[in-house]
């Protein structure tokens, strides 16, 4: 919990810039109605189970061009998973987080965060993606975790995270 306070205060202080700087978000997941409300929502827990973490890591260098680092553990074990950057926060239905952000709304390959993994044995992944850009203010707000790669997958979890962006 300290971790993605930490992160949300990092996120606030920074604002927009053309600068560099680092997002560090973590949470263990919680179902949606949980007593302990949680920033990262499991909706299957057949393949993210409750307590399960995850870390996402975003490096945004000075120009905008950013890393996401993502780690995932005690989820499925041996699967591999899809995974992307959305506009909203989660919710208590996978359709909150929204549709996934996009660099240029209807653009083309490499206009998305895709963060796609396979897990080993023990449930645990990883995935980076990098690109020339970053996001804009408000626009990018979760990732989401669906049972399989692809765009007509099943959203199985979702991680609030407080993503900075670039200023013009």
């Amino acid at each position: 919990m300290l971790a993605t306070l930490s992160a949300v205060t990092a996120a606030v202080l920074l604002g927009g810039t053309t600068g560099g700087y680092t997002v560090d978000a973590e949470g263990r997941f919680a179902p949606p109605a949980a007593f302990i409300p949680s920033a990262a929502v499991t909706y299957d827990q057949s393949y993210v189970p409750a307590a399960a973490s995850i870390r996402v890591l975003q490096r945004t260098g000075t120009g905008g061009a950013t890393t996401i680092d993502l780690r995932i553990t005690g989820v499925r074990p041996d699967h591999s998973f899809g995974a992307s950057v959305h506009r909203y926060p989660c919710g208590a239905l996978p359709a909150d987080a929204g549709p996934r952000y996009q660099d240029q709304p209807g653009g083309g390959d490499g206009n998305e965060v895709r963060l796609d993994f396979t897990t080993d044995a023990r449930g645990t992944g990883a995935a980076t993606d990098r690109h020339s850009w970053g996001f804009r203010r408000g626009e990018a707000a979760s990732v989401v975790i669906q049972d399989r790669p692809g765009d007509d997958a099943t959203r199985v979890a979702c991680f609030t995270v407080p993503f900075g962006w670039v200023t013009a």
